[in-house]
């Protein structure tokens, strides 16, 4: 690979981490080619964008970032492979989900909403981190709830009431 093929890969990449608000990286040596392919094909339907790059490249595009990434340059060893994902539990799913089926990808780190995580022991944390859909649907179940109970108890006082009032009249 030529230097000018190594920086456009570099630029390509640095593009890349600027772009997506959560970033993994997998090991995944070891992977046959067949439970690669399966990999691949449950990274697409999941939106999760899967590569193999070498890592003195995406450590230099690291460098070149303007995210800071703390701690994860230094688990770049051996095999690594970048999902990309706009979502920042989904790569983790992905992976606890193909897990039941084989020992492998496993988690190097991850860089999630401005957040580092190292090591395969976080991804139960990562898989637990709300999507900004859900947590939307939660602050306005949160904000309904008053108002829900507020109108069921009007609701079931009026109705006391109003029978309350009936069991009077019918005693005069």
């Amino acid at each position: 690979m030529t230097r000018e093929e190594k920086a456009a890969v570099i630029e390509d990449l640095t593009a890349q981490l600027a772009d997506n608000s959560a970033i993994y990286l997998a090991d995944i040596s070891g992977l046959n080619a067949t439970t690669t392919s399966d990999l691949r094909r449950a990274c697409f339907k999941a939106d999760v964008k899967l590569a193999v790059v070498k890592n003195t490249l995406l450590a230099k595009a690291m460098e070149a970032s303007e995210r800071e990434f703390g701690e994860l340059p230094e688990v770049l060893k051996g095999n690594t492979s970048l999902m990309f994902s706009e979502v920042g539990n989904v790569p983790a799913k992905l992976i606890k989900n193909f897990r039941k089926k084989s020992d492998k990808p496993l988690l190097k780190g991850a860089f999630v909403e401005e957040t580092v995580y190292i090591g395969d022991e976080n991804l139960d944390a990562l898989v637990s981190i709300k999507s900004k859909e859900e947590m939307i649907g939660d602050i306005i179940g949160l904000l309904q709830s008053p108002a829900k109970n507020v109108i069921s108890g009007l609701k079931s006082g009026g109705g006391k009431l109003a029978g309350i009032l009936k069991t009077l009249s019918e005693k005069e």
